[in-house]
């Protein structure tokens, strides 16, 4: 249904709601062309965001470039959430240093269904086109799959830096791998995207669109990027593998709580990327409201949007209550193990021997694996990055939250004690000569 040139925003107005969050729009001038053209024909742009149902699981990081298709549905576009059941038989050979194996068409249909249901909790399903690309791929004809590799060379597909990486390292580039691109490219021609989105990991794949949208005597799709989100340690992109994610279906409290977490810094770039809140609010927020008031709105806003309002208010109830019980006397647990540990076991090289007067220093990440609350001292380092390392004060409040994998101490008598918590579990480490 077309709509009437008066229910769109202004141009400029739909461009400042567009860049937010954005990392790059090639052309940001094609993108205010075909938004003018828009406004004055009321026929609104096709947007199109692909994604493979590769795992049955998203996380906020995956929800970046999902917000800004939202954002574009918000101002009245087509947002068309293409389902890659065919590309995800290929695997995305993006940030690959081998060849990634191919799920089975069972995994496939699995994960898609999850998909769609995870989408809605930011999509409108009302407005939103829901396509699957085996719909044509699937009807492709070895004469079609060669009129489209004659539409792009073997010395284009290996500009592509991990491509490239992957030959000059000789390392194998399986023939199915140089396909993906120009699948994935195609798309966008079946599709006859105005516009395409992606994260910044994905600019190569898009770019390919473009060139194959020319090629077949289209109009060129505009490519808007998102960045890639950091996890809750701040550093590394948000990843369950590395521990730093937040699920879109974890409970409330547990949402919450994580939200809490993440630095002063890191929340002003959560706001940007993972809320509606326009550029300008977010600039008054910084100014008016104290951290902790601006991380709880986040937390709020957060858990409103893949729960409910009513969910988002109990979960700060809950989390506040918490806190108070942390920080009042007699709330250590009666049940902590303790363990006595060697000195030597922990020590780092350069610390001295016991019974000096010197600073010592300790390998806090490999006291965790003794103390059996991590698995291993890489698990240690992702706990140690997402703040979830604390220690406790003697009335069970907490007393520092720990990120490097070294602890200096600076004053001790062995055997001294350090009682540590990681998430619900707690340890009292006896450290002694």
């Amino acid at each position: 249904m077309a709509f009437l040139m008066s229910t769109f925003a202004s141009v400029d107005e739909q461009l400042t709601y567009l860049k937010k969050g954005s990392a790059e729009i090639i052309r940001e001038a094609d993108l205010r062309a075909k938004l003018e053209k828009s406004r004055a024909t009321g026929k609104p742009l096709r947007v199109k965001l692909g994604m493979d149902p590769t795992a049955p699981d998203l996380h906020l990081g995956h929800t970046v470039v999902l917000r800004k298709l939202k954002h574009f549905q918000d101002l009245g576009h087509t947002a068309i959430f293409l389902i890659g059941d065919f590309t995800g038989m290929i695997g995305d050979p993006t940030g690959r240093s081998a060849t990634r194996p191919p799920l089975t068409r069972e995994q496939i249909e699995e994960n898609a269904e999850t998909y769609k249901a995870q989408v809605f909790k930011i999509l409108d399903p009302k407005k939103t086109v829901v396509d699957f690309n085996r719909r044509w791929m699937g009807q492709f004809t070895s004469d079609d799959f060669v009129r489209l590799m004659a539409k792009y060379t073997v010395s284009q597909l290996l500009e592509r830096e991990d491509f490239h990486k992957r030959f000059k390292d000789e390392k194998p580039i399986s023939v199915h791998e140089l396909l993906y691109p120009l699948v994935q490219g195609y798309d966008s021609v079946a599709l006859e995207a105005d516009v395409e989105l992606g994260g910044t990991d994905q600019k190569f794949n898009l770019l390919v669109g473009r060139e194959l949208q020319r090629a077949y005597g289209q109009a060129s799709q505009v490519v808007l990027t998102t960045p890639i989100l950091e996890g809750l340690d701040g550093v590394q992109k948000m990843s369950k593998s590395l521990g730093n994610a937040i699920g879109i279906h974890e409970p409330p409290l547990e949402m919450y709580g994580k939200i809490m977490s993440i630095s002063d810094e890191m929340m002003w770039r959560y706001y940007e990327l993972l809320t509606d809140v326009q550029v300008a609010e977010i600039e008054k927020m910084k100014q008016d409201f104290h951290p902790m008031q601006a991380k709880k709105e986040l937390a709020r806003r957060i858990v409103a949007d893949f729960h409910s309002a009513e969910a988002a208010t109990k979960a700060g109830q809950d989390w506040a209550k918490l806190r108070k019980r942390e920080l009042v006397a007699g709330e250590m647990p009666d049940d902590i193990g303790e363990i006595r540990v060697p000195y030597q076991s922990i020590r780092t090289p350069d610390s001295p021997a016991p019974g000096t007067d010197s600073i010592i220093v300790i390998r806090l990440d490999r006291l965790l694996v003794i103390c059996g609350l991590v698995d291993s001292t890489t698990d240690a380092g992702r706990k140690l990055k997402a703040r979830s390392v604390e220690l406790l004060k003697p009335d069970g409040s907490v007393g520092a939250v720990y990120t490097a994998p070294h602890l200096p101490i600076t004053s001790y008598t062995m055997p001294f004690k350090l009682v540590l918590r990681v998430g619900k579990k707690v340890k009292a480490a006896i450290i002694e000569a």
